[in-house]
């Protein structure tokens, strides 16, 4: 899964400067980076500096058709490859990155840019129960990455732009094996963007879409997903999804709306199904056996925000859970005292299971969220009325992955007017 989006995110890129990437200044960025590893659990292995070396390959969108470029002001699309060396290599050991980005101006100023990067990272150590029991940030061999940045331009000319930068990273395998605590790092850089083209950037003009649009959509989607419920219960299980959404589309460029999902989650079914420990008569969550299937359902509304960017847009979900009474047993299960995940059993274990009165996991409960990529078989520059899309996304109870899903959907637009 991990691979196909990376894929999918090239091809993005590909697309998205290929038709006019003759007229586009290209740049290649090195840059060295310096910062912190936070521990990811307790006894987690003591970490050094980490060091990241990162090479990005940008094309800055200065002379296009394309409407959203006129909307998001200087912006640059490419890649990033990058090795990080995470402070301790016998047991944290080193990473491998291909990131796909968007950057572009912030706060009005010329000399103050946003990036930002999704992509995927290869890990050389990760969590074993032998031999790296006290690393659970990583279990898998590749995970999801994000990179969100700041970065200053302190000199630049018509060759060269050296900046300096600040920001965090994000390492996750989207729940599909456990431990995941992911890791989590703040980071300073400096950089220096070589322009490679003939003429400077600031040659270049964008085109005039003076005329402001507003369009309403309404959109459905069906999803596929895969996850484990602990390190007890690790067999990858499905999670069927389904949403509606509603919204307006401004200026061809930002989608806003709210709407609301549906989901089946087989690793609450089946641990419900199969009388396992916290279900069995007498015990705390007995009562979901009353009805497997409806208490495996989770519920909830959401606000929705995605950026267009022709074939392609970046997707992100606020959401909050209605309905989703199978999440105690997973609170329950992964958030005890010591080892993470313990369970009562029964033949006298006495281990300490996580306490569901406390206001985190209310929170945690309640609070949904949902970052991805789609792909729209018709470039939505063309203003289509009806479209399909698919996509890959990753779901989370408040900033810890949930579930990593597949989708596909289609999107009608109702009507469009001008605001001149």
């Amino acid at each position: 899964m991990k691979i196909k989006l990376v894929l999918l995110f090239l091809i993005f890129f590909i697309n998205l400067n290929g038709q006019e990437n003759n007229s586009n200044p290209f740049s290649v960025t090195p840059e060295i980076l310096f910062g912190i590893t936070n521990d990811a659990n307790t006894y987690f292995p003591e970490t050094g500096i980490q060091k990241q070396v990162l090479i990005s390959f940008g094309w800055h969108n200065k002379k296009t058709t394309q409407e959203w470029t006129s909307y998001i002001k200087n912006s640059k699309t490419g890649f990033s490859i990058g090795y990080t060396d995470l402070g301790n290599k016998s047991q944290l050991g080193e990473a491998f990155t291909i990131q796909p980005f968007l950057e572009f101006n912030a706060l009005k100023s010329e000399n103050l840019n946003l990036h930002v990067g999704s992509g995927v990272s290869f890990f050389t150590k990760k969590y074993n129960s032998v031999t790296n029991e006290f690393n659970k940030a990583v279990s898998t061999d590749f995970t999801w990455s994000f990179r969100l940045f700041m970065y200053y331009n302190l000199i630049k000319s018509k060759e060269i732009n050296w900046r300096i930068g600040a920001g965090f990273t994000h390492h996750s395998n989207g729940h599909t094996k456990l431990p995941n605590q992911g890791y989590n790092s703040a980071l300073i850089s400096l950089g220096a963007e070589i322009n490679t083209s003939k003429k400077y950037v600031k040659d270049f003009k964008l085109s005039d879409f003076s005329s402001k649009t507003t369009s309403k959509y309404y959109s459905i989607r069906s999803g596929f997903g895969l996850n484990v419920l602990s390190t007890a219960f690790d067999d990858k299980e499905a999670v069927y999804a389904v949403s509606g959404e509603y919204g307006k589309i401004y200026n061809n460029t930002l989608k806003v709306g709210f709407g609301a999902y549906f989901r089946f989650y087989e690793k609450y079914y089946n641990y419900i199904s199969n009388n396992e420990s916290l279900v069995q008569n007498g015990r705390e969550f007995s009562s979901l056996k009353s009805n497997a299937f409806n208490n495996s359902l989770n519920i909830g509304i959401t606000a929705n925000g995605e950026l267009l960017l022709n074939h392609f847009g970046i997707d992100i979900q606020v959401g909050i859970n209605l309905y989703k009474p199978a999440y105690k047993i997973d609170w329950r299960i992964n958030q005890g005292w010591g080892e993470v995940p313990k369970i009562i059993d029964d033949n006298g274990g006495n281990y300490r299971l996580g306490d569901i009165e406390e206001s985190y996991f209310k929170i945690k409960r309640t609070i949904s969220a949902r970052l991805g990529l789609k792909y729209y078989f018709i470039n939505t520059s063309k203003k289509p009325t009806d479209n399909f899309f698919i996509g890959t996304f990753i779901n989370s109870n408040l900033g810890q992955a949930d579930f990593t899903e597949f989708a596909v959907g289609y999107v009608k637009t109702i009507k469009s007017k001008n605001n001149q």
